[in-house]
């Protein structure tokens, strides 16, 4: 392992020259969107000739080129807020409450707080291009014939620069809602400027729709409370309101196809920007990386990818590290040779055994989480309503509070609330890849279902199962049912409780005050779960939890298509025969992860079809990672069998996994 200062390497060299890079694109495209806007900010049909000649006036100026200057301005810091916020797990609120709770987190506070400022920003600019009635918030006015002019509120120029602020507070809004912050990874590679000419009629159609959206809520916002800006702004500035022009806030007022367009233009303008920055970013950064898979050298040993990979690394970096190795297997026979060799001295394979482990352990991990979701849903599911008539009181509380206690379903952690640490930072934990799954434990809305989900599994006996290694043939039979009673346990063979757990049972009996409070407890449940509201705020939106538990997957498909293709390559190439050595193990993990897969799939409100996905800004490929996962999976087995074939039979396996290899190779899967 090596230290954090080796793996800020990549962070310095790599991601940080990235981003600035799509910040230097993003303000040279700031030189022909603004053009553009001034053209149509300006539009004179009846007067083409006058019309260019002001365009070009305007865009020579000196003036101009101090709101260029502010533009580029605002056009870095969305860059900067795009390299600290975004990241490459998704966070996925699985209630109205958790999705609250991260719209009011204080880091969003200050991303949407930073983003209406820069949408008034933006917002001057664009008023100070457009000209006349929009060029000044005070203009002079004479109220009374008897005084001397004064200095009257322009309610065109207030309307447009809180349409800025407006559409910057939605922009951050929506980014939490659809989790714009997220970054995907694109299935086939493509040339950053193909990518972003392919993808640039998309962000116009969304900059224009969002902008029209957003006008419409503030135009009904403002004329409910328009009042109350314009006073403010009147009383801080000591300006007058002119009593002979129509306030804004009126049905005829805000009917003007003039005002309304110029508001329309500049919200597009606005977001046009914004998006081809984080357009720019998710391109710049999701590009391919070569890692070398061995170094001559050993200063550079840390750049391998077998170090990358097995290290405790940032989240793009273990991304980037694992898209590399799925590519290899799959396009690069000189880098597979470097995989299959031995090291010297000492002929050991190094590089397919790190390789090898960490891409089983992320399978492993996957279903471990599986399969405590399974547990969690088999608890406090329909196994209660299994109980007898003797429970049928205490089914029907538990049942009716299961508004309350639908948090089981794991929530992202601090590192998916604070999505810079996704770039900037390394995890702490064994297996960084299950930290955005792992939820809050110290969330005052998590509940007990959800810290038993997240807990360690302790062992209950030498008959317990357990997976601690990924070789066992039968984690899954011997795991934990899906719509299991307690009485399953006994038609599993498990030994009935004696005198010594009896005994164990009656110590650990609960005293009467944790008894007491535990009722309390409940009763103030069953009270919130029969008020609309509550129940409203806590019940779990649909799917989510399943999308929780994939939200990471990626890393998983790239570790199944980086195996497989090793695999079957390895079947020609592999001139030690060292990746027969782990074949058992890569088909026994597989196999157990697509039966918890299967298993998964089939849980109530789990949709067996992928949803469609809308076509804004917001990036929701990460509702589909579930079903590439699904196949992925299957294709994964298909290939190695496919390459194998009978010899598959010489494998030592289980016989209730070599039962599911021959439908396999019988191809009935």
């Amino acid at each position: 392992m090596f230290s954090a200062d080796q793996s800020c390497w990549f962070v310095r060299k790599v991601i940080c020259w990235r981003a600035v890079a799509s910040m230097a694109w993003s303000v040279l495209l700031l030189l022909p969107t603004t053009a553009l806007f001034v053209v149509l900010s300006r539009f004179s049909l009846f007067h083409p000739i006058l019309w260019i000649s002001e365009c070009l006036s305007l865009l020579t100026s000196t003036s101009a080129i101090f709101s260029f200057i502010l533009l580029c301005g605002v056009v870095l810091l969305v860059g900067f807020f795009n390299l600290e916020y975004c990241t490459v797990v998704p966070s996925i609120a699985c209630s109205k409450i958790a999705l609250l709770g991260q719209v009011l987190h204080p880091r969003q506070f200050v991303h949407s707080l930073v983003h209406c400022i820069m949408g008034v920003v933006v917002a001057w600019c664009c008023a100070f291009t457009i000209g006349g009635r929009y060029r000044s918030l005070g203009h002079p006015c004479t109220q009374d014939e008897s005084s001397g002019p004064e200095m009257c509120l322009n309610e065109y120029h207030l309307v447009l620069l809180l349409v800025g602020a407006f559409i910057g507070y939605s922009h951050s809004l929506v980014g939490v809602v659809y989790n714009m912050n997220y970054v995907s990874f694109h299935t086939m590679q493509q040339y950053k400027y193909l990518r972003f000419k392919g993808a640039l009629p998309l962000v116009v159609k969304a900059s224009a729709v969002q902008a029209l959206y957003c006008l419409r809520n503030f135009l009904l916002l403002y004329f409910f409370m328009g009042y109350a800006p314009r006073a403010w702004i009147c009383r801080t500035l000591d300006l007058n309101i002119n009593s002979s022009i129509h306030s804004l806030d009126s049905v005829s007022s805000l009917l003007d196809l003039s005002l309304l367009y110029h508001l329309w233009i500049s919200g597009t303008f606005l977001l046009l920007t914004w998006y081809i920055t984080v357009l720019l970013f998710r391109i710049f950064v999701t590009e391919v990386y070569s890692f070398p898979v061995q170094s001559t050298f050993t200063e550079e040993s840390h750049q391998c990818l077998p170090k990358v990979i097995t290290g405790m690394q940032p989240m793009i970096l273990k991304f980037l590290a694992l898209q590399d190795l799925a590519l290899l297997s799959q396009h690069s026979p000189s880098r597979r040779l470097e995989v299959f060799s031995l090291s010297q001295p000492g002929g050991h394979p190094h590089i397919w055994t790190a390789l090898s482990k960490e891409c089983l352990s992320l399978l492993s991990d996957l279903t471990e989480r599986l399969v405590a979701h399974h547990d969690t849903v088999a608890t406090n599911g329909r196994a209660k309503s299994q109980s007898t008539g003797s429970n049928k009181r205490s089914t029907t509380s538990s049942e009716s509070s299961v508004g309350m206690d639908d948090m089981k379903t794991p929530r992202p952690s601090a590192l998916i609330r604070t999505p810079g640490s996704v770039f900037l930072r390394s995890s702490g934990l064994r297996t960084p890849l299950t930290t955005p799954f792992t939820p809050d434990q110290d969330s005052p809305f998590s509940s007990p279902a959800l810290r038993r989900l997240t807990g360690p599994l302790e062992p209950q006996g030498p008959l317990s199962p357990g997976f601690s290694s990924i070789q066992s043939p039968h984690v899954m039979r011997r795991g934990p049912k899906l719509w299991s009673a307690s009485t399953d346990s006994q038609l599993n063979g498990s030994p009935s409780p004696g005198p010594a757990t009896s005994l164990s049972q009656a110590q650990l009996k609960p005293s009467f005050l944790v008894t007491f409070l535990q009722n309390r407890k409940d009763q103030v449940k069953q009270f919130l779960a029969k008020r609309v509201l509550i129940m409203y705020l806590f019940n779990k939106l649909p799917e989510a939890s399943s999308q929780a538990l994939f939200a990471d997957s990626q890393v998983h498909i790239w570790a199944l298509q980086g195996l497989s293709h090793l695999v079957a390559a390895s079947f020609s190439e592999d001139q030690y025969g060292i990746v027969q050595t782990t074949l058992p193990t890569i088909l026994s993990t597989m196999l157990v992860l697509q039966e918890a897969v299967d298993r998964h799939f089939k849980l109530p409100h789990t949709s067996s079809k992928p949803g469609h996905c809308s076509c804004g800004m917001g990036d929701d490929s990460y509702k589909t990672l579930r079903f590439a996962l699904r196949s992925t999976l299957k294709t994964a087995v298909y290939r190695i069998t496919a390459t194998f074939g009978g010899h598959l039979h010489a494998v030592q396996m289980s016989a209730e996994h070599r039962k599911r290899l021959q439908h396999f190779l019988e191809y009935k899967e």
